[in-house]
């Protein structure tokens, strides 16, 4: 049985410490992506492109000095064309459209991976479900996964409920994620701290992978 981190210090140490970044594409992100269209024509929960330039900014920082500290960085990306998705899926999807596979919707925004990132393409929520993200973690030696992207109380959320489940250490950077869902958002941070893990600002994470 592997050593026991409970401290961030511990859990924070490079060698062992992935940055996930979830979803950080068009259609979830961008003036004029599937849920900016969407959501605007339905007057619900608006997508702020603006504010999604910032947490990419944040993200970004925090990916370039993690890497330079020596962190794995994998970056998660959705395809939700139907033939993708189970039937219980498609039933919560008012149409098909959503990050469809080798559109500018699906690309990358703002942001993107680097030669040797860890890219994993993702059908559901969670970047575990049915991925070789677990394994290809595991062959690196990851014990604590650094979530980042949107939305928290979805893609974040799932996946890092997964990732707990399966033993890795969660620390979410609380200026790198958001949703338009606010009372989601908060709600995914809050349960976090009690059940999850920990709940920090990137500047602190940096501090303590050795980058600031």
């Amino acid at each position: 049985m592997s050593e026991v981190l409970r401290t961030l210090d511990e859990q924070l140490r490079p060698a062992h410490t992935a940055i996930v970044v979830v979803d950080m594409q068009n259609d979830f992100c961008a003036e004029g992506g599937y849920l900016q269209r969407t959501r605007a024509a339905a007057s619900k929960n608006p997508i702020d492109a603006g504010a999604n330039a910032v947490i990419a900014d944040n993200i970004a920082r925090l990916v370039a000095s993690a890497r330079e500290a020596g962190c794995t960085i994998a970056w998660l990306r959705s395809v939700y064309d139907f033939k993708y998705l189970a039937d219980a899926h498609i039933a919560k999807r008012d149409g098909e459209g959503c990050c469809m596979e080798g559109t500018w919707g699906a690309d990358w925004f703002r942001i993107a991976p680097a030669a040797g990132d860890v890219v994993v393409t993702k059908h559901t929520f969670s970047g575990f479900h049915d991925t070789d993200l677990h394994a290809r973690l595991q062959a690196l030696g990851i014990r604590t996964l650094v979530m980042t992207g949107v939305a928290t109380n979805v893609c974040v959320d799932s996946t890092l409920r997964h990732g707990f489940f399966l033993g890795y250490n969660i620390v979410v950077a609380e200026d790198c994620v958001g949703s338009g869902n606010k009372a989601g958002h908060e709600g995914t941070l809050a349960t976090v701290r009690v059940n999850f893990g920990s709940v920090v600002d990137s500047t602190l994470a940096m501090k303590l992978l050795g980058t600031r």
